[in-house]
């Protein structure tokens, strides 16, 4: 199958609103060029494994979703130029250019590669490419990573706020389900933290990679790996259930926390955009959950709760 890739660049401020776009339009990840981000991390140490040379400034940043060359994609890019547009007579001021490139499955699947590099995540965790290699430390939990087509390569901020908190909060033994599991980083760096985890997309594809890093990561005891809905596939209750998604999903979960969280567990929800925040706290509340943190990396917001 061939994928048409939508390469939108805009003012910084309009990030959030064009990816959340195209999340709507069922994109399962986004990819975000931000040389402001990329500056931050290399002056933080973040990347110290690989020499990036001179980043420039270019006061805009480019968010690039994927779409199938199917009969769907006609509608969903004219949809996206009809939603691109309000935006422009809404904010005038930013500056807006729209691209597209057709790719091969096999070069999408591999075209991200150069922007992922090792980085450190919390106290101890470090994500790693299986194609870099690393100088470890003796205290480094290495999570083994190979995203392929699924989202989620953990250098994200969306995923880095799930990562340091699981680091904070994750005990020996505990129960934990990773809905939307991705690549599987979530439930990878959990079972390495000491948890039993169950890891649930309704992406075969994703479910399938997700399953590779599991095995890549010697993790296979500590992590099942299952492909379809909630409903259909998990049963009992978990201790700490974690969404990195998008907010609309989670707050369509929000309802089935009552079955699928322990009366003394916790849920995390990431993968929500600024504006969106408010939305999936009230959907919370409603469900008879209680705001217990709230974490904010580059415009994008994690959310902590218990039963109130």
């Amino acid at each position: 199958m061939n994928w048409r890739e939508v390469a939108v660049t805009v003012s910084p401020e309009g990030e959030e609103a064009v990816a959340d776009l195209f999340y709507q339009l069922g994109c399962s990840g986004v990819n975000i060029e931000d040389a402001r981000v990329l500056q931050s991390y290399i002056k933080a140490g973040s990347w110290d494994y690989h020499d990036f040379g001179e980043v420039s400034l270019t006061g805009t940043v480019v968010i690039k979703g994927y779409l199938a060359e199917n009969m769907e994609m006609q509608t969903k890019l004219t949809e996206l130029q009809q939603k691109l547009e309000e935006l422009t007579g809404l904010y005038p001021g930013w500056r807006l250019l729209v691209k597209g490139a057709t790719l091969r499955e096999e070069d999408w699947a591999t075209a991200w590669k150069v922007y992922f590099k090792p980085q450190r995540v919390g106290r101890h965790l470090l994500i790693k490419p299986t194609w870099e290699q690393v100088s470890l430390l003796p205290e480094d939990i290495v999570l083994e990573l190979d995203p392929g087509m699924a989202f989620g390569t953990g250098t994200h901020a969306t995923t880095t706020l799930c990562l340091t908190v699981l680091e904070e909060i994750v005990r020996p033994g505990m129960k934990v389900y990773d809905v939307g599991t991705g690549s599987g980083i979530l439930a990878i760096a959990a079972a390495k933290l000491g948890a039993e985890v169950i890891a649930v997309d309704l992406d075969a594809v994703a479910v399938q990679i997700a399953a590779e890093n599991v095995e890549l990561n010697k993790v296979a005891d500590r992590v099942q790996t299952l492909h379809g809905d909630l409903g259909a596939v998990l049963s009992g209750q978990a201790e700490l259930v974690v969404a990195n998604i998008v907010a609309d999903v989670i707050i369509d979960l929000a309802a089935d926390l009552r079955r699928l969280l322990h009366p003394r567990g916790e849920f995390l929800g990431s993968g929500i955009i600024g504006s969106r925040a408010k939305d999936v706290e009230e959907a919370l509340r409603v469900n008879g959950l209680k705001i217990v943190e709230r974490r904010e990396d580059s415009g994008w917001i994690l959310v902590r709760a218990r039963w109130s």
